[in-house]
């Protein structure tokens, strides 16, 4: 199995086209529970060009009745980047100020039930995420109300 780079700029550069707008090419979730953390896996996709069509445990989009639901549910997502050892991205956890460009923040309660994904687009002065579900560009993090925070940091993506 080879390893490629998380292409980050890629990652940013289609959060800031598609983060007040919506890609055609997938559904739109926003009525069904809603859309961001589809939007994160768009912005990983455009950054690691890989899916993985695992049934189940993988994380692959097709159509909105033909996905898994790593693709479009938080913890689903979560557990998929945080376990994979397969092909497609694989992350960890890392402290805020560990954070990088096209990485991955999941928001929640202090109980840890976790409810919202965005993707980082700016680091400095402060971070800034862009997100679906009440959509976000360059959104300053510390505006959201939340009792919880993990930063997804996308290590690399592996392929055949």
């Amino acid at each position: 199995m080879r390893e490629r780079i998380y292409d980050r700029v890629a990652a940013v550069a289609y959060a800031r086209r598609w983060a007040l707008d919506r890609n055609t090419a997938y559904y739109d979730f926003e009525k069904n529970g809603g859309d961001c953390t589809n939007f994160a896996s768009q912005c990983i996709y455009a950054g690691v060009k890989a899916m993985n069509f695992t049934p189940v445990n993988g994380w692959y989009y097709r159509s909105s009745y033909d996905r898994t639901a790593s693709w479009s549910g938080v913890e689903y997502l979560y557990n998929f980047l945080i376990n994979n050892k397969s092909v497609g991205p694989y992350a960890h956890v890392v402290p805020l100020e560990e954070a990088e460009l096209g990485d991955i923040v999941q928001l929640g309660k202090q109980d840890g039930d976790f409810y919202h994904t965005p993707v980082i687009t700016a680091l400095k002065p402060i971070i800034l995420v862009a997100a679906h579900s009440y959509d976000a560009l360059d959104r300053p993090l510390f505006s959201y109300n939340y009792g919880a925070v993990r930063v997804l940091h996308i290590d690399g993506v592996r392929m055949w």
